[in-house]
Order: structure tokens, then C-alpha cells, then sequence
């Protein structure tokens, strides 16, 4: 359908997945808590800020306090209790563990054997999908960075009704549009034309949205294009095989495996939308790791290293 910049990304096999999935034995480190006060996020005061004050989250070493960490942030991003002020912070927190462990196979394993069985496979998949994008964009990271600019999305809650209407009126499960969303711009945040000129929410091409049945409306419009990305999976044979449905958005069976990874988090469990709707940008760039805020705004590529000078909060200092 379209080539685009994909935003979370490591392998793994089928044989591997059915691994990931069996229980382990819960060790005694960590132990199931309900969340009964707000999360304390590591944090440095030496680290530089954003515009709007908001720093790279940090990612403990020790794998027991990691672990600890990432139950309660799991915990608070469920919690109907969690002030919605807190949700922003507390996604990002969620997102760069994954993304910090999803490189470190023995740190990971030592994180997941940490966690209490709630959790274990939540954490799993989670690694299994971002490994599954690391998969797509083989050899060594960009050193420019892309044009664009990087948007508040819409509330999490209208997207989550453009989903579901979306499902009634196709068959395609809201979730499965969600994971979509969410790999192919952070349910918005993106802002830009990818190098093959897909464009808006769902990253269409304009030829894809002018085919017969597909696009209606405003091809940048998030409900319009939530809508139009239904349809097209069903063209491309959803109803019958989601699988297939998903290779023509994207030929490759990297990208299924790892949206439907992320659509098997929400059927289990809707409120894990929460988490992944306060996802944040992040691009494995040459020099690491690197988050583009809402804020950034490039209409033209620009280096990595101008960049930095300039955002020095963009670079992770997780090691």
C-alpha cells in the first residue's frame, strides 16, 4: 500500500513467540500491588528538558527495580484512579522500557522473570513486537532526520470512537485499526509525507485513497482515514484472514505479526489502549535512540547532530 517510517521496532520467530507466551515461575522480587498512590518516575535534574518541560524518561539498570517499575506503571496506566495528567508521562515511561529492553535480550529476560505472571506476557508481547519493527529496518540508523511535524492527536477517546465505528460498519476489530494507527504515525502525532508520499493518519497513498470504495472525505482527517483503512483491509482480504488484510497495508510479515501483537495487548485488555495512545516519536537514528516531542517542526530533513545541538532532551540517556 505504501512505504512509510516505521516508529517502534527486533526478530523473532514463531517457534520464539510460542515461547515468550508460557508462564514462568513467579519469583518473589516483585509482588502484585494495586496502585494505591502515584508512580514515582526515575528522574535526574541534570537532564535537559523539552520546551514544555518534559525529560527523556530514565530506565533503571537493576533489573528487579525495573521490573518493579514497569508493574506499577502498567498498574497506573489501568488505573481509573490515575490522575489524566499523569498519563502522558506514564506512557512514555512504558514505551522506552520496551524499547531500552527490546535490545538487551539477557537484561530482558532477567526483567520478565522479574515480573509477577499478570504481567509476564503483557511484557512479552511488548518485546516481540518491537523486535518485529527492529526486524524491518535492518543496518545502521539515519542520520538525517525526516520532515515533519510532530502533532498533539486527537483525544483518546474520539479515535477510539472512530475505531469502533469503523468495526461496525466493516467487520475489521477496533483494535486491529488502533495498533495500525499507532505503527504508522502514533495515532497522529506524525504529521508528514513519507518518501513514497503516503499521507495523513493511516499513511494512504493518494492513488490507494482515490481507488472505488476506499477513501471518503479528508484523506488527513483522522476519522476520515480510520474509516478508509477498514475498507481497504477488507478489500485486501481482513475478513478472512486479518493476516492478509495486513500484508497488503504493508508487504511484510514483520509488520502484521508485530500490529497484530499490539491489537492481541488491547482484545486482552482495552484499557492497555491507554498506554500505547500516550506513545510518544521516537526514530533509531545513527547516534541512538531519539525522541521528537510534539513540537518538532522540520519542513525540510535536517541532521541529526543539528538537531541535538539545538534538543539535546531528544537524546536517550539510557545506556
Amino acid at each position: 500500500m505504501h512505504s512509510r517510517n516505521v516508529l517502534v521496532v527486533s526478530a523473532i520467530t514463531a517457534s520464539l513467540l510460542t515461547g515468550l507466551l508460557l508462564k514462568l515461575k513467579q519469583p518473589r522480587a516483585v509482588a502484585e500491588a494495586v496502585v494505591s498512590k502515584p508512580v514515582v518516575l526515575p528522574a535526574q535534574a541534570s537532564q535537559p528538558k523539552t520546551k514544555d518541560g518534559r525529560q527523556y524518561p530514565l530506565v533503571p539498570a537493576e533489573p528487579a527495580e525495573l521490573a518493579a517499575l514497569l508493574v506499577a506503571v502498567e498498574q497506573a496506566l489501568r488505573d481509573p484512579a490515575t490522575p489524566a495528567e499523569a498519563l502522558p508521562d506514564l506512557g512514555h515511561q512504558q514505551q522506552v522500557i520496551y524499547r531500552v529492553l527490546s535490545t538487551d535480550q539477557p537484561r530482558s529476560q532477567q526483567v520478565v522473570k522479574a515480573l509477577p505472571p499478570r504481567w509476564r506476557s503483557v511484557a512479552e508481547r511488548h518485546l516481540a513486537a518491537r523486535r518485529e519493527f527492529v526486524r524491518m529496518s535492518r543496518g545502521r540508523g539515519p542520520t538525517m532526520l525526516p520532515a515533519w511535524r510532530i502533532i498533539q492527536p486527537e483525544p483518546a477517546a474520539n479515535l477510539l470512537s472512530y475505531y469502533r465505528k469503523a468495526e461496525a460498519a466493516t467487520g475489521i476489530e477496533w483494535e486491529v485499526l488502533a495498533a495500525v494507527n499507532l505503527v504508522e504515525t502514533g495515532m497522529g502525532r506524525i504529521d508528514g509525507v513519507s518518501v513514497a508520499n503516503a499521507q495523513g493518519p493511516m499513511q494512504f497513498l493518494p492513488t490507494t485513497w482515490a481507488e472505488p470504495g476506499i477513501g471518503a472525505g479528508n484523506i488527513r482527517d483522522p476519522h476520515d482515514a480510520i474509516q478508509a483503512a477498514a475498507r481497504y483491509l477488507v478489500k485486501r482480504g481482513g475478513l478472512q484472514d486479518i493476516r492478509r488484510g495486513l500484508w497488503g497495508y504493508n508487504n511484510s510479515d514483520y509488520y502484521g505479526r508485530a500490529v497484530l501483537l499490539y491489537s492481541s495487548l488491547m482484545k486482552e485488555d482495552p484499557a492497555a489502549y491507554t498506554g500505547l495512545y500516550h506513545w510518544e516519536i521516537h526514530l533509531n537514528a545513527a547516534d541512538g535512540d531519539l525522541w521528537l516531542p510534539v513540537g518538532y517542526n522540520q519542513p525540510q530533513r535536517i541532521s541529526v547532530k543539528k538537531h541535538l545541538q539545538a534538543n539535546p532532551a531528544s537524546r536517550s540517556p539510557n545506556r
